[in-house]
């Protein structure tokens, strides 16, 4: 049972500034995880927004992973890993896609997921939706059903739900 609100989890995430670069405002959530209710409360609302079973969650680079394995092991589900070019040791496919601040090249193992599988897509922050976009075009080529697409922080301003309008969107926090 989710015990921290979403004003107490927003709290936990602090603004930096410039970074990666000037004019780009970071929403670092390493606050958040250090707090270990709080942590608990966002993978569990996470388990609460599951519906039926899921094979996998894919989840992507990096700070991604922390929140991607522990909800494939809330569930009880397998982790994929999507990764940026040249990281993953086996065959991949892999797509190119434009971010706020450049361009870049994710992977994902060619047998890392079965046709048919019921799969969530999770990250840590929805900005422009090109990162996700990428991951969804990726885990569509094994013929998966993406029954969640999740976000920690959703930044609406940037409209990058727009670029998933077809699929089943969910942020537990929006700026």
């Amino acid at each position: 049972m989710p015990t921290a609100s979403a004003d107490e989890l927003k709290a936990s995430i602090r603004d930096i500034p410039d970074f990666p670069k000037k004019g780009i405002l970071f929403r670092d959530i390493t606050p958040l995880l250090y707090d270990a209710a709080k942590f608990r409360s966002c993978i569990d609302r996470f388990v609460g927004m599951a519906e039926g079973n899921i094979d996998a969650v894919v989840s992507i680079e990096s700070r991604g992973f922390i929140l991607g394995s522990a909800l494939a092991y809330a569930l009880g589900a397998g982790f994929v890993p999507i990764r940026k070019e040249g990281k993953l040791p086996y065959a991949t496919y892999k797509t190119s896609y434009e971010l706020e601040y450049g361009s870049a090249t994710v992977e994902i193992h060619s047998d890392g997921l079965k046709k048919g599988s019921r799969v969530i897509l999770i990250d840590d922050v929805l900005a422009t939706g090109g990162t996700v976009k990428a991951a969804v075009d990726l885990v569509e080529r094994f013929g998966v059903d993406v029954a969640g697409v999740y976000f920690l922080i959703e930044l609406s301003g940037l409209r990058g739900r727009d670029k998933l309008a077809s699929l089943p969107v969910r942020s537990l926090l929006t700026y």
